[in-house]
């Protein structure tokens, strides 16, 4: 429908709304309900700029935002993440093909582990008690800006 310079200013919009996301989680250990929302709703703009069919191509991504969303919400259930991470990662899943967001979920859950290991030593060597709190919306944006990244490192693939 649109050029592919349209498609990669959507895809260079949701890096950078990555980002923001990640410093905002950072700082106040939240994510936005506006800024979920944002990713949510672009996604079917970049479908449109990539021409995906409606069926099966947007009912395989509503599937797979929605297969993301219910297993993160045990994770909150559980405790393990924020209510805004796992609205963060099933609206970025919207984005991503099934494959990719397999990655992108790997990724995340590495990084995740990693920040939570870091997170957890330096609360520790401030002699604070408790369980920290870990802005899991860095290894959001990291999983998902590696994703995008993809698209240009492997361009001879």
């Amino acid at each position: 429908m649109f050029n592919g310079a349209f498609t990669q200013l959507l895809l260079v919009m949701l890096a950078a709304i990555l980002v923001v996301a990640a410093v905002i989680d950072v700082r106040t250990f939240t994510i936005s309900n506006r800024l979920n929302l944002t990713v949510a709703l672009l996604a079917p703009v970049y479908w449109a700029s990539v021409a995906l069919s409606p069926w099966p191509g947007v009912a395989v991504q509503l599937a797979t935002g929605g297969a993301v969303f219910l297993v993160l919400a045990g994770a909150f259930y559980a405790g393990m993440m924020g209510g805004g991470d796992v609205k963060l990662a099933a609206a970025l899943s919207l984005w991503f093909s099934p494959a990719s967001t397999v990655k992108f979920l790997v990724l995340m859950s590495i990084a995740g582990g990693v920040l939570t290991l870091v997170v957890l030593a330096w609360h520790r060597s401030r002699g604070r008690e408790g369980r920290p709190e870990i802005p899991y919306g860095v290894a959001i944006a990291f999983g998902g800006l590696a994703i995008l990244t993809q698209r240009f490192l492997n361009q001879f693939a």
